[in-house]
């Protein structure tokens, strides 16, 4: 397990960290299957894939229980 987290940091430790606003707006856009190509390469530079895993669970779990608040408000 160690390994795995290892493997999914960034080479470069100095690299400054995407703001999480940024990840969660790259993570909505997937949802979607729509993002541009310019902004996705910058993303993939930028993201690691634990950061987007993590905010891909967590926009899961809020889209589940948004769904979920809308269907027990209507019935």
């Amino acid at each position: 397990m160690l390994k795995l987290i290892r493997d999914l940091t960034p080479p470069d430790r100095n690299a400054r960290a995407p703001h999480p606003l940024r990840i969660a707006k790259a993570v909505a856009w997937s949802f979607f299957g729509v993002r541009a190509g310019k902004d996705m390469h910058s993303d993939t530079a930028s993201i690691t894939p634990l950061q987007a895993m993590a905010a891909g669970v967590l926009g899961a779990g809020v889209l589940v229980v948004t769904l979920l608040t809308i269907v027990h408000l209507i019935v």
